[in-house]
């Protein structure tokens, strides 16, 4: 009697479909991504044992150099357009007009620190060459022609119904009458809450925060 022969199957796996998922996946992350932009300004905060992380949303920060310049920056992560659209009021409160065409390239959480007649051809600059302008800071020193006022009561028209958090954000070597004419535009909007911007250190060992990061660990 003659033996069945057993048909032999080949071993290769046709990789071919986990190769194509394996590039939509990476082609969905790529695009997907938003990179936060670089600052163009470099700024040395004091330390601090805060257990406090930085806000992706509805944040304002209010951020002052080592030569004593103002920034803006709106954090909206989840919807880019607010942070325009703050820029549009501040610039319609100074009696000047900006359209979504006119900040096409803006990116969330950008330090803006160009008086606001100075807006719409700084944000005409791609992203990289707008990092390496050395911008005017936001004018504050004046109480009376403050365009800080402006962009503060424009976040908060902006963000109305919602909370919102301000953040200030200054170098170890700026003075004191900049932070004073910061805090100023914030009572000037009846806003008296708002919150400093360290760099984090490990908290003083024996102390409850530091136990608490202990168990964490």
């Amino acid at each position: 009697m003659a033996k069945a022969k057993i048909q032999k199957k080949s071993t290769d796996t046709d990789m071919t479909p986990f190769v194509d998922v394996a590039f939509l996946i990476l082609s969905f992350f790529i695009m997907a991504t938003k990179f936060k932009p670089a600052e163009p300004v470099p700024i040395e905060t004091p330390n601090s044992v805060s257990s406090q992380t930085m806000p992706d949303n509805n944040a304002v920060m209010m951020s002052i150099d080592k030569d004593n310049k103002v920034y803006f920056s709106v954090m909206s992560k989840s919807d880019v357009q607010k942070g325009k659209e703050v820029i549009k009021e501040a610039a319609k409160r100074a009696g000047l007009t900006l359209t979504d065409a006119d900040l096409a390239q803006y990116q969330d959480g950008e330090m803006i620190g160009m008086p606001l007649n100075k807006i719409k051809g700084f944000m005409a600059l791609p992203p990289a060459e707008r990092g390496k302008v050395a911008q005017d800071g936001i004018p504050v020193k004046d109480s009376a022609t403050s365009e800080l006022v402006n962009w503060i009561g424009a976040a908060k028209y902006v963000f109305a119904g919602e909370p919102l958090k301000y953040l200030v954000k200054g170098d170890n070597t700026s003075k004191y009458p900049t932070f004073g004419a910061v805090i100023d535009a914030m009572k000037r909007n009846d806003e008296q809450k708002y919150n400093l911007v360290t760099m984090p250190q490990d908290a003083p060992a024996g102390t409850e925060l530091y136990q608490e990061r202990l168990k964490g660990k």
